[in-house]
């Protein structure tokens, strides 16, 4: 039990008071509020007494710490005089109750009561982790599973069944148990297992697969799979590393072999025949809301290469080198080897930033890389370059042809970069023109052709919120989704973005009567942030529905508030005075981050998807992330990760202090709600 005041006798009273009464609890004084934050999330307290009266900390940063990062903790306030209101207060700030020093026999009541349930519900916890986790291995039993297994208590391998010690090439377990699990992986990796691991020892972590390069005995570095599970090791709490085995079965091998038919051997990307017609089924699908973009990669100098070492030597590289590729794809994305050295990817992000981001991640890899070529050990750079594949576009040659020349550009200009070209011609021209757009969306707006549709945000740190963020689709006049990207661009030439952010921020209050949603996230184009007539009319919305206006978030662009940070403001001061909430995107990606929350006060901030492409693997990027989650906390601003795509992301923002995540790893693809 942590006991928060100055004073040593208040601490001493309380010990023997409990003590007498028969509660054999360990009191923890702590002086200083400034350990409180790692005293909450590292002790794993049973209860926190907090003398609120003595100004040794702001009770409300306190509590709100407190539901951050050890919502399980039980929080009794200490006052100097207590009422019926002085309670009602506590209790409205999150504490279970509040006494007072000169009535102990009720303070160790309402402590042997918090106690109770405190234990109680911890107990109830484990036991449910328990039994979920002893099905889990019964049924691993009962398979006749070959996993590779190693047990890991506070970083150490603590054990390790045979077939992890086969796995790594250890001679035997005395080689890795006593050894941190962080020796067996790459130092890239890091970041993400290490998140994992301490999210998965608080019961945070779900059945989500990690991948990290793994250091084998002999040399290689194989790209592994495993998932994290919490379990007990000799009566302690542990976290089980599991790396699947290899299933065997006839379907399976089928399957392996259908698969090894497709692709090249070299590499494990697909043959150029096997990608282009990939491409082909997957261009006559829909994009799922963001953009597309060919991305041709290919390594600089690679005939030097050949003239120093040979053809064997040049396959051997090249099959690193797609290795290092292949680790950098999300999933969803498509990739190939096509034109001997060149390899050719299909990927989807949320904006042309994410895709930039993702590049440019990759050209950094690649040149920090070593590539182990036999006896010799090479360095190499390389360049991509991109082509975006426009909604509508089915057939791949025009972007294929583009996104090599745009290659064969940037190797011209020294490699190693990302490269696009300077024009794209016919392929960024709308389908139609402007004026057809128009009559379509006016259309659409008058006949109900609009739609809502939503993407959970999950919550990092505690039960999730019922937060959800919004996004407009139109349906064309035969009923077919239209994407965002195809009519918006229209609509905001052509000063239509206000009668459309009306429309959806109308059907996001008649929405939040009909789901039981904490909050509703809605975006705001530049043209509404300069229409001073828009508070009111929300007002007004929200009052005739009888909506509780902190259910409706509305977001800004960052890089929109930065340019017009006056109607911002304005506009936040007013959705404050009716309590509604404000929420800024894409933080990071401007320069000024900190001038621009000297203005605003933001309830939530979303970290910027570009960060977020890579890194796992980029110390740098998380750095950055750090500083602007520090940054947004010092501002009492809740973050959010955005466009969030793989368990290894989502590991590290965690660790990193993100409350929040969304993206199509959380929840793919978005689900209509309401039309």
């Amino acid at each position: 039990m942590i006991v928060l005041t100055r004073s040593q006798d208040h601490v001493e009273a309380i010990n023997k008071t409990l003590r007498n009464a028969g509660h054999p609890v360990h009191l923890t004084w702590l002086p200083d509020a400034r350990d409180l934050g790692d005293v909450l999330t590292q002790a794993v307290p049973e209860m926190l007494l907090l003398f609120a009266d003595e100004g040794i900390v702001d009770v409300a940063s306190a509590m709100d710490f407190r539901a951050r990062y050890a919502p399980d903790v039980p929080v009794v306030l200490v006052r100097d005089q207590l009422d019926e209101a002085a309670i009602a207060a506590a209790l409205a700030l999150g504490a279970q109750d509040a006494v007072t020093m000169g009535n102990l026999e009720r303070l160790q009541l309402v402590v042997g009561r918090e106690l109770r349930t405190c234990r109680l519900e911890r107990a109830l916890a484990t036991t449910l982790a328990t039994a979920r986790e002893y099905k889990r291995q019964l049924e691993h039993v009962v398979e006749g599973s070959t996993d590779a297994i190693a047990q890991v208590q506070e970083g150490i391998v603590v054990d390790a069944n045979p077939a992890w010690v086969e796995l790594f090439g250890y001679s035997g377990p005395d080689q890795v148990v006593g050894t941190p699990l962080m020796d067996a992986f790459d130092a890239d990796d890091h970041a993400a297992i290490k998140g994992a691991l301490v999210a998965c020892v608080q019961g945070k972590w779900a059945d989500h697969a990690l991948r990290a390069s793994a250091l084998l005995v002999s040399g290689h570095t194989p790209s592994l799979e495993f998932y994290l599970r919490r379990s007990e090791f000799d009566g302690e709490p542990c976290v089980q590393v599991c790396v699947p085995a290899r299933a065997t079965n006839e379907g399976e091998l089928e399957r392996r072999l259908a698969e090894a038919m497709r692709c090249d051997p070299a590499t494990g990307l697909l043959h150029q025949g096997s990608f282009t017609m990939e491409l082909r089924e997957h261009l006559e699908t829909q994009g799922r809301g963001g953009v597309r973009v060919l991305a041709y990669v290919e390594p600089d100098r690679y005939e030097g290469i050949l003239d120093e070492l040979g053809v064997a030597a040049g396959e051997l590289f090249l099959t690193g080198f797609a290795a290092l590729l292949r680790d950098q794809l999300q999933p969803g994305d498509i990739a190939g080897r096509v034109a001997g050295n060149g390899f050719m990817v299909l990927i989807e992000r949320g904006n042309h930033r994410d895709v930039e981001a993702w590049a440019e991640h990759v050209v950094h890899k690649v040149a920090s890389g070593v590539f182990n070529v036999g006896a010799r050990s090479l360095s190499g750079t390389c360049t991509i370059g991109l082509s975006p594949v426009p909604p509508g576009v089915r057939e791949p040659e025009a972007p294929l042809t583009e996104a090599y020349q745009a290659n064969r550009q940037g190797r011209e200009l020294g490699g190693n970069r990302v490269q696009t070209l300077e024009r794209t011609g016919a392929l960024l021209r709308l389908p139609d023109d402007d004026q057809r757009w128009v009559t379509r969306i006016r259309g659409a707006l008058r006949d109900g052709r609009f739609r809502l549709v939503q993407q959970p945000i999950a919550s990092l740190v505690s039960e999730d919120a019922g937060m959800v963020d919004l996004v407009v689709r139109m349906l064309d006049e035969a009923g077919q989704e239209v994407l965002p990207s195809l009519f918006m661009p229209a609509a905001e030439r052509n000063d239509l973005m206000r009668a459309i952010d009306r429309w959806v921020i109308g059907a996001a209050i008649a929405l939040g009567l009909e789901v039981d949603a904490g909050a509703l996230f809605v975006r705001l184009s530049h043209d509404s942030l300069a229409d001073a007539s828009l508070p009111p009319w929300i007002g007004e919305r929200l009052g005739s529905a009888g909506l509780p206006p902190q259910r409706l978030v509305i977001q800004l662009r960052e890089e929109t508030v930065a340019q017009q940070l006056r109607e911002a403001v304005a506009l936040q001061d007013a959705l404050r005075a009716m309590g509604c909430r404000l929420a800024l995107e894409g933080f990071g990606a401007g320069r000024n981050d900190g001038q621009l929350l000297q203005h605003m006060q933001p309830d939530f901030i979303k970290i910027a998807g570009a960060l977020l492409q890579g890194l796992a693997a980029d110390q740098d990027k998380q750095q950055r992330v750090k500083a602007l989650v520090e940054l947004a906390h010092s501002r009492k601003a809740v973050t959010i990760g955005e466009r969030v795509q793989d368990a290894n992301t989502m590991a590290v923002l965690w660790q990193l202090g993100v409350e929040f995540i969304q993206g199509y790893f959380v929840s793919a693809p978005e689900k209509v709600v309401l039309g």
